[in-house]
Parts: C-alpha cells; sequence; structure tokens
C-alpha cells in the first residue's frame, strides 16, 4: 500500500513569517519518509483541495523550500474562504474527503488564524463521521496576535517589530518639523478586536514622554472629548503628538469608527479608514496640521526586518504539526508555551482545537494604561522579547532576494469539478 500524503495550505491574511512554518511543515515531512509519502499544497488554501488545484512540493528544489524562510506573503497562494456548519453544506465537506482520497492524503497541516482552526476542526470532525482516518493538525499563524492558549501568535512578532520601528522613525521625523510643520501624526494598524499590534507601538518609547503618545485599543471605548483634550495637552507640551489606532477602535456602542459597512467572506466587517475620520477630527476640533498613514499590508509584508525569534517560532510549529501528526495526534494546534525567569526562554507545547477554534485573545487589561491611551510595563516585558534579533534575508543589487516557487500542478484524477 503507498504511503501516506499530506496536504498543506495556507489560510487568511498572510504574514511575514507564514512561509517559514511552511518550511518547516515540508522539510520536517521529508525526514519522515516512511510514514509520509509526498506533501500537497492547495493553491489558494482550502480552495486548492476543493477544486482538486494541488501543487507538488517535491518537484521544488530543496534550496527553494529552504529559502521559503526568508520569503513574506503566501508561497502557495492563500484566501478568505470559510466552510459554513457541516449541516448547512455538507458537500463542501465530502469533497473535501472526496479530493483526500483520490490523492491518499491522511494528513492534513491548515495554516492559519482562529476560523481556520475552526475549519480544521470540522474537517476532523467529518472525517470521523465518513470513516475516513485522517489528522487535522492546525499550524497557527496571525498577525493580529488573537489565538488563545498560545503565549503568542506567529507572525506577530515581526509585525511588532515592523510597527514599533516605523512608530520611533515617524516621530523623529515629525518631531523635527512640528515648530512650523505638521504637530499630529496618525498611524493605523491592523487588529480587529484586539489590540497586541497597536499596543507593541508602545516600544518605540525609550522613556516617559516619547511617542507614541496615544494608542487607541478596540478594548478601549473611544471617548472624542476625552481623545481631543488628549492631544490638545500633548501638543501644548510636547509641540507634537504621535496617534497610533488600531483598525478596530470602536465607541462604547461596539460601533467601529471605521465600519465601511460591508463585509468580508468570513463574515467581518470590512475596516479601514480610522487613521483619515481621526486626521478629520483633529483638524475641526483642533485645527492642527497633521498627517495620517495606514501601515496596511506593509506591515504584513515587512519580512526584510522581522524578528528573528519570530522567524524560529513559525518554523518550529510548522516542524511539530508534522511531529505531532507522526506520533498520532488529531485536531490540535502546536501552542508557543513562555517559560518564566528573566531571560525569556520558550518551547512549544500543543492545545485541543475545541479551546482555538473561533475563540479571540484580547489585550489583558493589566497591560493597557489607567488612562486607556498606553501600554503598561508588564505588557513592555511581553512585547519585548518577541521583536528581538534581526533575520535578514540574503540581498543582491541592493534589493533582498525572495524565492519564487515554481508550484507544480499535481494531475486530477477525479472526473467532477466543484465549484465553490
Amino acid at each position: 500500500m503507498p504511503k501516506a500524503n499530506a496536504f498543506y495550505a495556507q489560510s487568511g491574511g498572510v504574514t511575514p513569517v507564514i512561509n517559514a512554518s511552511a518550511a518547516g511543515v515540508i522539510e520536517t515531512a521529508a525526514l519522515h519518509k516512511q510514514q509520509i509519502g509526498k506533501v500537497y499544497a492547495g493553491r489558494n488554501g482550502i480552495l486548492g483541495a476543493l477544486t482538486e488545484d494541488l501543487i507538488d512540493t517535491s518537484k521544488e528544489p530543496r534550496r527553494n523550500i529552504r529559502e521559503l524562510i526568508n520569503t513574506p506573503s503566501g508561497a502557495f497562494g492563500s484566501c478568505r474562504y470559510k466552510l459554513r456548519s457541516i449541516e448547512e453544506n455538507r458537500a463542501e465537506y465530502e469533497r473535501l474527503i472526496e479530493v483526500f482520497k483520490a490523492h491518499n492524503i491522511r494528513y492534513f497541516f491548515y495554516n492559519g488564524g482562529g476560523d481556520s482552526a475552526d475549519t480544521c476542526l470540522k474537517v476532523s470532525q467529518l472525517s470521523k463521521k465518513l470513516g475516513y482516518p485522517l489528522q487535522a493538525i492546525h499550524v497557527p499563524k496571525t498577525i493580529d496576535n488573537d489565538l488563545p492558549v498560545t503565549d503568542n501568535s506567529p507572525g506577530f512578532g515581526s509585525v511588532a517589530k515592523y510597527v514599533a520601528i516605523s512608530t520611533r522613525e515617524a516621530a523623529l521625523d515629525v518631531a523635527s518639523m512640528c515648530s512650523t510643520s505638521t504637530k499630529v501624526f496618525i498611524l493605523e494598524v491592523m487588529g480587529r478586536h484586539a489590540g497586541w499590534i497597536a499596543g507593541a507601538s508602545g516600544l518605540a518609547a525609550e522613556k516617559s514622554g516619547d511617542a507614541p503618545h496615544i494608542i487607541l485599543f478596540p478594548e478601549v471605548p473611544f471617548e472624542q472629548a476625552r481623545f481631543i483634550d488628549k492631544v490638545r495637552k500633548t501638543v501644548e507640551k510636547r509641540g507634537h503628538c504621535v496617534i497610533v489606532a488600531s483598525e478596530g477602535a470602536q465607541y462604547a456602542d461596539g460601533a467601529f469608527l471605521s465600519d465601511s459597512g460591508i463585509t468580508d467572506a468570513f463574515g467581518h466587517a470590512q475596516l479601514g479608514g480610522v487613521a483619515p475620520m481621526l486626521a478629520n477630527l483633529v483638524q475641526s476640533e483642533l485645527g492642527y496640521k497633521n498627517h495620517w498613514a495606514v501601515a496596511d499590508y506593509l506591515q504584513r509584508a515587512a519580512r526584510h526586518i522581522a524578528s528573528k525569534t519570530d522567524v524560529e517560532q513559525a518554523y518550529a510549529v510548522g516542524k511539530a504539526a508534522v511531529e505531532m501528526a507522526i506520533a498520532g495526534k488529531n485536531a490540535v494546534m502546536p501552542v508557543i508555551q513562555r517559560k518564566s525567569g528573566k531571560t525569556y526562554r520558550w518551547s512549544v507545547g500543543e492545545a485541543p482545537l475545541e479551546r482555538i477554534a473561533n475563540r479571540e485573545k484580547a489585550m489583558p487589561k493589566r497591560f493597557i494604561s489607567s488612562d486607556g491611551f498606553n501600554i503598561t510595563a508588564a505588557a513592555r516585558r511581553y512585547f519585548a522579547p518577541l521583536i528581538q534579533g534581526e533575520a535578514y534575508p540574503t540581498y543582491s543589487g541592493g534589493m533582498p532576494r525572495y524565492v519564487t516557487l515554481k508550484c507544480v500542478p499535481v494531475p486530477k484524477k477525479l472526473k467532477t469539478r466543484f465549484d465553490p
């Protein structure tokens, strides 16, 4: 009987280090040739499985797989596609199993956030119902850092580093010109319901009074009067004011400051635009000249200044996922465990997907200052180790050298087609 194959796919918004997890999965699987035949990747995430659009990773040179560690984006393509419940659309799940059977896939590695953990759990549950042996392991990633159980999420450390550096550099720029030019600068960062990324910008401050002067968290209800008063007092005292705002900043009733009225494929409100909204507010209420910027895709693609800690952790969870599957584990996720002590140390543990799927971890109150506009010393102790170390890619001609895979398709075996 031929050896069982594995399926790996990337889901949701990418990170600077998601490809390091891919390398961890593929390279570790190659070390277990007695148990795992080939690793097939889904082109554009779970859609690749539904449409039988598979990529044979064994056709890639080993050096290309190794170079994934230094390459941003999703090397095999990602997607925002959430499987509905089995009761709502059983056909989707049966199609997955049909494709897996056709290609002798018995290992399922899904690299994503909370919604992806839910998909992974559902696939595991259905495979049992249909009597098809399939080990489903979720590989964590999300720049939002909102996955529960795990100390932090691979991808977050590098984004935290990018945002903290960008905040410090922009603050120096504003401070140098504030006497005759811009007095308020606003940086919008990602974070729908959790303010981890915005909070990490607080690492830019070396001493009291340094930027960022105001951080807006989803966890702290926005009060316009308090915000305007804080901006005014900061400018009067410092000459300028630097603000970092989470895209998920919201009012006391839960309404987002920047809700566009559109929802994405996961049913989440489409956000974006809190920075210009705040800029207009500052202009109308205080008349200060201001500038704003949106980190947007730049923050999650900035592999050139990735955190070495983050790169190592991203690879480690991919490696651990394969080892868990080989050990017979199912419906679990590798988690990062922070060890106690003054020196930062970590290890990889595991948690059942029931504790992770469709759950979000918000910033704890002890990480947010009493006035709600900044982070505490406890938050700094949490954030600081996650941005440590540099893992620069190789440069050529002054530019980072990133790999582009050949992505050789696997011949289709099914006669039927599936249109998601």
